[in-house]
């Protein structure tokens, strides 16, 4: 189908029962996707293998933040490609060094340093970014006479899909059938500094947490909770670990989302975003005193902090150290966020929550599945993604034109109505 520049609202297909899309016979069926086949892609559009185009408003979840095929990103990546893709780090190589002081320095006034420089270490996905955190907060224990370190974390986290990930989650879906589980992980309500308090005792070492919940629907905690977050830390001695793989770099308007509320943690996991959506590049930032743990042979990647992985970091570093971008999507953000307030005072949605161009949306009881409002949009050529049930969110890229994200939430609108006007008859 082409998609048409205005829907009207009797011509919006209804939400249909979930049917599987067929798999090729040999693929794992860890995935059951929207029926549509992209063949290409750039800026916010995609095209499927029938020449059919769709706006993305998930944008690879916060991977795509500058679009698909930002031109900066491929002459770097093609530059790159013309010398050198791989040594491993048994040598040195010379996008190293850039790569990690332009990190550093992006995200040195949005850390907690203790006196100290900031320190990178390299890895490749968001998972293996959280797993070295995690190690270096428990060697950092160790190193203080901690005999069994624990971390607290939080109910409704997404930290990734490894052993150790899936042990610290809530989430029946990720974490049934997985264990035995990692121990060492005490769980509490996100959004309750008093219960992180209370769960503090002489074995913990870190509290590990997302700013805001990305899987979990876009979950923007009360104000005044991470400042809090910081204050235990603090008083306990312990290390605050931000997660930012999916908040930062610019999606919430911010460098990380911490910097919403002006808190700097001791260390941060970054990913998605930083390989520009082109490789998976992933990196811990934070305290030096902390980050020396590693020493040589405890602790590495074959691929992490490549020449390929730094050469497209590097780039990306560049698009956000003026600004511009984090302002462009704070400007957007709010646009978004009034626009997707306005549904939820016309009765279409329940509730939004959110910061910068980042949004989690709960449908009205009886609309349907979230999957159902996904399918329905796909219908009228925008992609969005759902999450638990009744929630969408929604991540367009920081570089979407304003008139393309205006026809995304006109889009979401036309089908919300339209569901509500069938009801009706």
């Amino acid at each position: 189908m082409a998609v048409p520049h205005s829907v009207a609202p009797q011509s919006v297909p209804q939400p249909a029962p979930h049917v599987a899309v067929a798999h090729a016979a040999r693929l794992a069926h860890n995935y059951d996707p929207l029926p549509v086949t992209i063949a290409t892609a750039q800026g916010s559009w995609v095209t499927d293998t029938s020449g059919e185009r769709y706006l993305d408003m998930l944008a690879g979840y916060s991977a795509l933040n500058f679009g698909h095929r930002h031109p900066a990103l491929l002459a770097a990546v093609t530059a790159q490609l013309d010398r050198v893709c791989l040594t491993s780090r048994a040598f040195m190589h010379d996008r190293l060094e850039p790569f990690t002081e332009a990190l550093c320095a992006l995200t040195a006034d949005s850390l907690a340093l203790e006196g100290t420089s900031p320190m990178m270490v390299p890895m490749n996905t968001g998972a293996e970014a959280v797993e070295t955190a995690v190690k270096a907060a428990r060697k950092w224990g160790h190193e203080r006479g901690v005999a069994e370190p624990t971390i607290i974390v939080a109910a409704g986290n997404f930290h990734g899909r490894t052993t150790t990930m899936v042990s610290l989650s809530s989430d029946p879906e990720a974490r049934e059938g997985y264990g035995p589980y990692t121990p060492g992980f005490r769980v509490v309500p996100f959004g309750d500094a008093q219960a992180v308090a209370d769960a503090i005792d002489e074995s913990t070492v870190a509290v590990l947490m997302e700013p805001i919940q990305g899987e979990a629907g876009v979950v923007v905690p009360p104000p005044g909770f991470w400042a809090s977050l910081r204050s235990v830390c603090d008083d306990a001695g312990i290390l605050l670990i931000a997660d930012e793989v999916q908040s930062g770099l610019g999606r919430t308007g911010t460098t990380l989302a911490c910097d919403l509320w002006d808190v700097r943690p001791d260390l941060v996991t970054l990913g998605k975003a930083l390989g520009g959506g082109i490789v998976p590049v992933s990196a811990v930032v934070g305290r030096a005193d902390v980050l020396e743990v590693f020493t040589p042979g405890t602790h590495g990647s074959t691929f992490g902090g490549s020449p390929l992985a730094c050469a497209v970091g590097l780039a990306v570093v560049d698009l956000l150290a003026t600004g511009e971008v984090q302002e462009r999507a704070r400007v957007l953000g709010d646009h978004l966020q009034t626009r997707l307030d306005d549904l939820v005072t016309d009765e279409l949605v329940a509730e939004v929550r959110g910061a910068g161009l980042w949004a989690g949306i709960d449908l009205m009881p009886g609309w349907g599945s979230g999957r159902d409002l996904c399918r329905a949009l796909a219908e009228v050529g925008v992609l969005i993604k759902d999450t638990h049930g009744a929630t969408v969110r929604l991540s367009p890229a920081l570089t979407i034109d304003a008139e393309d994200l205006d026809l995304g939430v006109d889009r979401l609108r036309q089908v919300l109505e339209s569901r509500e006007a069938s009801e009706e008859l």
